[in-house]
């Protein structure tokens, strides 16, 4: 199971950080990522993390994903946040380090999710 927090609301500009952790299973060999959905769309590669990091284009150089598979916890810290980052924010993880890049990216290959936490940036 994953436990995801942190989501707020901030001003354009702000930053937030997210937390989720898992609990169960071998952390430390799971591929962890991060997607999000806003109203009206479909969910959307954010990050993820296995043996390096991944980021969707529209956050690279904002948004940092980070893990400590000692405390089974995986964070995203978002910096210079836009209007367009309101969304809800799914943790996700899978036992798989994926073979295949673009897999990374596809919500699909995910397994595990936690619940979703709101992130509001306002103008």
């Amino acid at each position: 199971q994953l436990q995801a927090s942190g989501g707020g609301s901030v001003q354009t500009g702000g930053s937030l950080r997210l937390s989720c952790t898992a609990s169960g299973g071998d952390f430390s060999r799971a591929t962890v990522g991060w997607f999000r959905q806003a109203p009206g769309k479909e969910r959307e590669f954010v990050a993820a993390d296995a043996r390096g990091t991944y980021y969707a284009d529209s956050v690279k150089g904002r948004f940092i994903i980070s893990r400590d598979n000692a405390k089974n916890t995986v964070w995203l810290q978002m910096s210079s946040l836009k209007p367009e980052d309101t969304a809800v924010y799914y943790c996700a993880a899978d036992d798989r380090i994926f073979n295949i890049r673009y897999y990374y990216f596809q919500a699909s290959q995910y397994y595990y999710w936690g619940q979703g936490t709101q992130v509001t940036v306002s103008s």
